[in-house]
């Protein structure tokens, strides 16, 4: 008798069991079954854009939103822990969320994500190792290299404000010195150089980013060249034995044409020599009268000048 109730009491055990482990599933509704939480948290930063990613929730038949929070430093230290709300990831549809604008400085920050279904929400999952911004992989920036006319003209891709652009060029040549430029924004063109004609200039950039003290590696190195524009030998020869000729002849023609307008306009009259007075005026003014009067008497009467010219 003893036997038949322990077997008794068993089946009663197992039977409770399997009811309990076969009916409370059937009990649960939507409103209390547990909503799995969201798994593998990481964090994809390129270029100083953040993005939080995650393993999404499935539950066939039905769209699972997602609620993403971070803790910065201040948070974190100073302000009890708490958490805010992400500026663009409230109730968000897609496994990822753009935190960048989230991220505003170079310190740790916590990440957490949880599901939502209805009225259930899951368990916070939070990322294993707190991001900073400072891990972001920097890669080369686009550039677009173009001649306009004889002058270097480069355009960097436009990564954000927070990005400026080292840019080194130079002329492609044996020893040829390599310059550099800093561009303060991309997406306009940028003068770097005029051209010599005939001769080929290489470009290449790399970006920085000054909120974190960082470069990128250099871009691929681009060259263009002017052909089919440059002067010709001979014609640049012409033109500066032109230049030359104009800067000898015309002052020589203006100096000459001022020389015989001065002859025109006031010629210059020379005396002869029998008009020229070689003494003084005092000294012909002190003659004395004895002197005039020989002289007078010496002067030939006009019969005696035709008697001479006759014989």
């Amino acid at each position: 008798m003893q036997t038949f109730t322990m077997v008794l009491e068993e089946i009663w055990t197992s039977l409770f069991m399997w009811f309990f482990y076969a009916l409370i599933p059937c009990l649960l509704t939507d409103e209390v079954a547990i909503l799995p939480a969201p798994q593998n948290l990481s964090v994809l930063s390129t270029n100083m854009k953040h993005l939080l990613m995650w393993s999404p929730v499935i539950v066939p038949g039905e769209t699972v939103y997602y609620s993403v929070e971070y803790q910065g430093e201040y948070e974190s230290l100073y302000a009890s822990h708490i958490w805010i709300p992400s500026s663009w990831c409230s109730l968000t549809e897609g496994p990822e969320c753009d935190v960048t604008d989230d991220i505003t400085a170079t310190v740790p920050y916590n990440l957490r994500v949880r599901a939502t279904l209805g009225s259930q929400t899951s368990a916070w999952s939070i990322l294993k190792h707190p991001f900073n911004r400072n891990s972001t992989i920097l890669t080369p920036p686009g550039m677009e290299i173009t001649k306009d006319g004889f002058h270097l003209v480069i355009e960097l891709d436009d990564l954000g404000p927070q990005f400026e652009f080292l840019v080194a060029y130079w002329r492609r040549e044996p020893g040829a010195e390599e310059h550099v430029k800093m561009v303060r924004s991309g997406g306009i063109p940028v003068h770097l150089e005029t051209m010599e004609p005939g001769a080929a200039y290489c470009v290449k950039a790399q970006a920085f980013v000054k909120a974190i003290g960082r470069y990128s590696a250099f871009s691929q190195t681009e060259c263009v060249e002017v052909q089919g524009e440059a002067i010709p030998l001979v014609l640049a020869l012409f033109a500066f034995v032109g230049f030359m000729l104009i800067l000898v002849v015309v002052p020589l023609f203006v100096w000459k044409m001022g020389r015989l307008l001065q002859y025109s306009c006031c010629p210059v009259v020379v005396l002869p020599d029998t008009l020229k007075i070689t003494n003084s005026p005092q000294k012909l003014i002190s003659c004395r009268r004895e002197e005039v009067d020989a002289c007078a008497t010496a002067v030939m009467s006009p019969e005696e000048l035709l008697r001479a010219w006759i014989s």
